[in-house]
């Protein structure tokens, strides 16, 4: 049986609920660090469309897990799982509070239930999955990641080449679906029981949408389509790679490839991050231990602060 973490609090939300401002206002009134739980802040050179926190901001209280991937690299849950854990440790023993921010939920559930050791990638197996693709399409084979993990393949499209071969590679090597080493519920391995977790999730969804479109709008303006052919002028970035999936960069991406029109890049960027922000939703409101404040309340700020202040008070 793994040891509990050390104290600390969880922020999570849907992308544009406003958990950079919220963890900057918790920071000005507790001495704390914050752990980044964002699948696409890990990564370099990926600042516009990812809503990284400003220099400034980051410079107003220490970050972790940010900038700490080539988008070259993957990043894995269990690679999260590893760090957080070790962060948690570490800022607690400094007499700080770590308090991890983000809307990567599989990070979040993976760190409260625990995760099994996850095959390592391997090329055999990949080329013959590969083969068989080339021949009956991708579609088929998400039919076929179907028969041995619906719980994955629900949740994937059948032309989502990058996340099907994993899942089938993953099933090929172990004989265990994809699902099994993403969302182990034993309570028994778990390192972070009963984390109080804050959620800001919306009550009024049109709400999100606005935020999700004028900020979507906001990157456009900074230089969203610069900062992706900057990227690809690299010369060893696709888009298959997990980084180049990233809501944002993909729909770029496609419109300078001529997959789509560059007129219609807006409406599918902002249709991609509704989705998105819909799905976080869906997996927060899977988790019931987690305590719900309304992110489009006028006072949802003061709300996070006195829930933040409650926590302190009563922490074991």
């Amino acid at each position: 049986m793994a040891h509990p973490l050390p104290f600390h609090i969880q922020l999570a939300g849907p992308t544009a609920a406003g958990k950079t401002a919220a963890a900057l206002a918790i920071a000005q009134e507790h001495a704390c660090e914050i752990i980044s739980v964002d699948s696409a802040l890990v990564y370099r050179g990926m600042k516009i469309g990812t809503a990284k926190p400003s220099a400034t901001e980051l410079a107003a209280v220490p970050h972790h897990l940010i900038n700490i991937r080539d988008p070259l690299q993957a990043y894995s849950a269990a690679e999260f799982v590893k760090d957080a854990q070790a962060l948690i440790t570490d800022i607690s023993a400094r007499g700080k509070l770590p308090l991890l921010v983000g809307g990567t939920m599989l990070y979040f559930k993976a760190l409260a239930d625990g995760i099994d050791p996850m095959p390592a990638a391997n090329a055999e197996v990949r080329a013959q999955i590969e083969l068989e693709a080339q021949h009956l399409g991708w579609p088929a084979m998400h039919a076929q990641l179907a028969q041995v993990d619906p719980t994955t393949a629900a949740r994937l499209a059948p032309a989502d080449s990058q996340r099907i071969q994993r899942a089938l590679e993953v099933y090929r090597l172990s004989g265990l679906p994809l699902s099994h080493f993403h969302a182990r519920t034993n309570a028994g391995d778990s390192t972070a029981p009963g984390a109080p977790l804050i959620a800001l999730e919306p009550q009024d969804r049109a709400w999100l949408h606005t935020r999700i479109a004028q900020r979507f709008d906001q990157m456009l303006e900074q230089g969203l389509v610069d900062e992706v052919q900057a990227l690809r002028a690299r010369g060893d970035l696709h888009p298959d790679l997990p980084s180049m999936r990233c809501v944002g960069y993909r729909q770029v991406w496609e419109a300078l490839d001529g997959v789509s029109p560059m007129t219609e890049l807006r409406d599918k960027g902002i249709f991609a991050t509704r989705q998105l922000a819909k799905r976080q939703i869906t997996w927060l409101r899977s988790m019931p231990a987690r305590q719900v404040i309304a992110c489009d309340a006028p006072d949802a700020l003061a709300q996070v602060l006195r829930a933040v202040r409650t926590l302190m008070e009563h922490r074991a």
